[in-house]
């Protein structure tokens, strides 16, 4: 197994919000339907894991956010779920799987992605 890339990224819950109110389109632009009723912070967290994600990814344009969803398991981690244009991108880097931490207090979220490949080193 082989690390291929990593992607972090921070987001406040409360700006994260305000942007929402203020373009109500970006809650269904960012976020599959399954993920749309989660509460302000969840959202948030969500949102830092797609850019961690991204920025793994090198920020390809095109991107769709769709192309990538985070479930929560109950009582594991966050599972991350690609297709198409996050997908493609994966495969060109070589990433197999995805590991992904996700974390929200004090009003800030944050997300650490990890994108590894089974066939060695990098």
């Amino acid at each position: 197994m082989a690390v291929r890339s990593v992607g972090i990224d921070v987001c406040s819950v409360e700006r994260f919000m305000a942007a929402i109110e203020r373009s109500p389109r970006l809650l269904t632009r960012l976020f599959t339907e399954q993920e749309r009723d989660l509460p302000p912070a969840s959202l948030a967290a969500r949102f830092a894991a797609k850019e961690a994600i991204a920025k793994a990814l090198g920020a390809p344009r095109g991107m769709r956010w769709h192309d990538c969803t985070v479930r929560r398991i109950s009582g594991g981690a966050p599972v991350v779920e690609i297709t198409g244009t996050v997908a493609a991108r994966a495969a060109e880097l070589g990433i197999d799987r995805w590991h992904l931490s996700i974390s929200h207090d004090a009003g800030i979220a944050a997300a650490v992605a990890i994108g590894e490949s089974d066939d060695g080193p990098a």
